[in-house]
């Protein structure tokens, strides 16, 4: 078989930069020149990215970001592509690398964070009836794959999941805890701030899922699905010895892996759908969507007023149909 061509890069490490302002600048026009493309924050606790680029062109970016102090501690994750996973290269300063907004409790993960557990550690926790495995990511990263038996909180941003917690206190109370993300660096300061809320026993997935489903032990067993990932990707592979569909379409509910934007703008809803069905339903998750100006299904594929109406009319009667 011959070798991919392309790599995408997955990384993240807590780290103290000065002037998160001015080290964007620099590290966007850097990586302009060595031609790579992806998505990069960069704030005063660290570094978090996602970068796509030639054999070379990420070669060249992981011995230089290793050679410079600040980052020499970096551990790549690493995936073969047939191309570029990105369109543009974004680096951009942000107040955090993960948004949960904690402000004056605020966690270093440098000092309180969960206890790591290796690949094959987790696979043996996940057996073990006294444990609680918490997934720490968004709503729809979750409907498209999870470990098995993970409990799914109600958010649809990181920045919610410290509420929902405080909410469901005594779902988590007196269990050891585990819980996971797609890298590992949500993870590593949701754990600790978990510690400072007095949960003793917390662990965490150390590389995250993308980690796990590589490791040649685990072999990704325990996780169901597919791993949701922020680059045209949308989704990766992680159990290596069966796949299990367990995302469902929102129009019909059969088994789909496929996600779409909803085509209103103002909704921009992910959700997951057949072509068959975006189709159908014009690409919006709702009705309201669906009768948007700025419907982008409506507008890219040219329909009329009347194609609209007309496709309305057959929703509405499939609808009554399914009630």
């Amino acid at each position: 078989m011959e070798k991919a061509a392309y790599r995408v890069l997955l990384y993240y490490l807590y780290t103290d930069i000065e002037n998160p302002e001015e080290a964007a600048q620099q590290h966007l026009e850097y990586c302009k020149s060595i031609g790579l493309k992806g998505r990069i924050l960069i704030a005063k606790e660290g570094i978090n990215g996602t970068v796509s680029g030639t054999i070379e062109q990420t070669e060249q970016y992981m011995n230089d970001m290793k050679a410079d102090r600040r980052f020499k501690d970096i551990i790549f994750k690493i995936d073969e592509a047939e191309g570029h996973a990105f369109k543009k290269m974004h680096v951009r300063p942000r107040p955090e690398l993960v948004t949960l907004r904690l402000h004056e409790e605020d966690v270093d993960p440098r000092v309180t964070t969960g206890r790591y557990l290796k690949p094959m550690e987790w696979l043996e926790k996940l057996k073990d009836p006294n444990t609680i495995v918490l997934d720490a990511r968004n709503k729809y990263e979750y409907d498209l794959g999870h470990f098995d038996g993970a409990i799914r909180p109600d958010i649809d941003y990181f920045r919610e999941l410290p509420e929902w917690v405080d909410e469901n206190r005594e779902m988590l109370e007196g269990k050891e805890i585990l819980t996971y993300c797609t890298g590992g660096i949500r993870c590593e300061k949701f754990s600790g701030w978990l510690k400072e809320k007095g949960y003793d026993n917390v662990n965490h997935l150390e590389g995250g899922i993308v980690t796990y489903g590589k490791d040649e032990e685990a072999r990704g067993r325990g996780w169901k699905g597919q791993c949701y990932v922020f680059d045209e990707r949308i989704s990766v592979p992680i159990n290596q010895e069966e796949h299990i569909v367990v995302g469902r379409d929102h129009f019909d509910g059969e088994p789909c892996e496929r996600y779409i934007n909803c085509a209103d703008p103002s909704c921009n809803k992910q959700i997951l759908a057949s072509e068959e069905n975006e189709a159908f339903f014009l690409g919006a998750c709702t009705h309201q969507c669906r009768i948007s100006p700025r419907n982008r299904y409506v507008i890219r594929e040219g329909l009329t007023d009347s194609q609209v109406e007309e496709q309305l009319q057959k929703i509405d009667e499939r609808l009554k149909v399914t009630k």
